[in-house]
Parts: structure tokens; C-alpha cells; sequence
């Protein structure tokens, strides 16, 4: 390669320009204005870095803390459900106790009442036989009544009220 330093050939003159703006700038301070552009872009960023980083601890943060409440309320959710099943199954046996007391109330109801009409039924009989036996009596006493032989009657009237009692 061979250089000419003659001052009519361009790239001396580019080179010259390029020379003096770098003087130029370096003299007013270029270089720091540049430096502290830099490490202010360079603490922005780090800050976003660190800001980052913080956002992410809350975020694992927050899940572990959602984490741990889903767990809890899956638990919850289980107790509420066994505790809904001991309260139907409770609810079941109380209910089937209760139908047993009402029909052995019903029973016991059903029984005095065939009580009340056997009683019925026997007092009714008994009426009617009574009746029976003053109607045979008189039936006897009327038929009867010429003769002399009274022991005779009595028994007739007991037999008969034996077989209408009977």
C-alpha cells in the first residue's frame, strides 16, 4: 500500500475532519456524557433487573401462599362433605326412629281400640244375654207358672243362661 500526503487527495481531508471531531468531542466531555448514558441505562436496567426479581419472589410467593389455600380448602371441602354425609346418615336414623315410634304409637292406638271393642263386644253380649235370660224367665215364669215345682225353674233358667253365655 502506498500513502500520499499531498493535501489536494481527499482522504487526508477526511481523515483531518475525522480527527478534529474526535478532539472536539473528547475535549467537551463526549466520552463521560457518553460513559454516564451508559451506566445510567446500565442501573436502569439492573433496577428492572432487581425489580424483576422481587416481582417474581411475590409471585412464587403468592402461588405457594394459593397453593397451600387450594390444600386447605380441599380439606375443608372433604370435612364439609363427611360431615354432610355423618348429618344424613344422623338425619336417616333419626328419621327411622321416629317412624318406629309412630307406628308403635299407631300399634299400641290400634290395639286399645280392639281392647275398647272386645270390651264393647263383651258388654253388648253380655247385655243381650241378660236380656236373654229375663226374656226365658219370664217366658218360663208365664208357661210355667201353675206349677208348683220352683227348684225345677231355677235350674231350667240356669241351663238356658249357660248356653246363651256359652
Amino acid at each position: 500500500m502506498h500513502f500520499d500526503f499531498s493535501f489536494s487527495h481527499p482522504t487526508i481531508w477526511v481523515f483531518l475532519a475525522i480527527v478534529i471531531v474526535i478532539a472536539g468531542a473528547v475535549y467537551k466531555g463526549i466520552h463521560k456524557v457518553m460513559a454516564k448514558a451508559l451506566d445510567d441505562r446500565g442501573e436502569a436496567i439492573r433496577k428492572e433487573l432487581n425489580e424483576a426479581r422481587q416481582l417474581r419472589e411475590e409471585a412464587q410467593t403468592l402461588l405457594a401462599s394459593f397453593q397451600r389455600k387450594q390444600v386447605e380448602a380441599e380439606e375443608q371441602a372433604k370435612d364439609i362433605v363427611k360431615q354432610a354425609r355423618l348429618d344424613a346418615q344422623t338425619m336417616a336414623n333419626n328419621a327411622r326412629q321416629d317412624l318406629k315410634e309412630r307406628l308403635d304409637r299407631r300399634a299400641e292406638q290400634a290395639e286399645a281400640k280392639i281392647k275398647n271393642a272386645e270390651a264393647q263386644a263383651m258388654a253388648d253380649v253380655k247385655a243381650r244375654a241378660v236380656d236373654l235370660a229375663a226374656k226365658a224367665a219370664e217366658q218360663i215364669l208365664r208357661r210355667d207358672l201353675t206349677s208348683t215345682d220352683h227348684n225345677a225353674l231355677v235350674k231350667d233358667g240356669i241351663a238356658e243362661m249357660g248356653k246363651v253365655l256359652n
